[in-house]
């Protein structure tokens, strides 16, 4: 993981640089004329950690989405709502499309799929 670098000579922060001709990388300062060879290549690496949670929520506002279609033919096992948005979306771990209920009701916002 590459951490911020400081001026050996004035103690700010040193700027990541190339240069084209020899390939290489350095970090120079703005402020003087000090520069190093950089020991690695990596100038930013930004890591996404998701729990299993966040893999697969849907944002509870869908239910608000104008966007989306809406169907009356089917039941909220939670609340008894009529009205439910869905939309399709790939399920981890299978293949092909699934179908996704999202209740329209405001006090409920259950999901579903089938």
């Amino acid at each position: 993981m590459s951490a911020m670098k400081f001026c050996r000579e004035c103690n700010n922060i040193l700027y990541p640089k190339e240069d084209r001709d020899r390939r290489t990388l350095f970090f120079a300062c703005r402020n003087c004329e000090h520069q190093e060879v950089s020991d690695n290549n990596c100038v930013y690496r930004n890591e996404v950690h998701h729990t299993a949670g966040e893999r697969t929520q849907v944002l509870q506002d869908v239910a608000s989405d104008p966007t989306l279609p809406r169907t009356k033919t089917v039941r909220c096992t939670l609340c008894g709502h009529g009205e439910a948005v869905f939309f399709q979306a790939t399920a981890r771990g299978e293949e092909g499309m699934t179908l996704f209920f999202v209740c329209c009701s405001p006090d409920c916002g259950h999901r579903w799929r089938e």
